[in-house]
């Protein structure tokens, strides 16, 4: 089961954020997910527990326990949409300023 972890300190490591899952089951990964350019933590990660009625106990009973001094958020992840935002400036099909390649006057 792959669950989502929010509102992480900035110093928290894998190996600690492991540390806290482990208490509830056998802990498959732990990702905490950094900035591209900096490389600093971006405040959130994932973690995957072997068994779902595993995870569901680490989610019981760490969402909202206090980390470092803040309270985390942790509950099941959502799967990727296939929507991914991007905005539409530019999209020739939103109205937006490339309405298409015609000229103006």
């Amino acid at each position: 089961m792959k669950i989502y972890v929010g509102n992480l300190p900035s110093e928290v490591t894998e190996q600690e954020l492991r540390e806290e899952f482990a208490t509830f089951g056998e802990v498959a990964s732990v990702n905490i997910i950094k900035d591209r350019y900096s490389g600093r933590p971006r405040g959130f990660g994932f973690v995957e527990m072997t068994s779902v009625s595993q995870g569901q106990a680490a989610i019981a009973g760490l969402n909202g326990k206090a980390l470092k001094d803040q309270a985390l958020a942790v509950n099941a992840a959502r799967p990727p949409s296939d929507n991914r935002g991007g905005g539409s400036y530019g999209n020739r099909r939103s109205g937006g300023p490339n309405r298409g390649w015609q000229r103006r006057y």
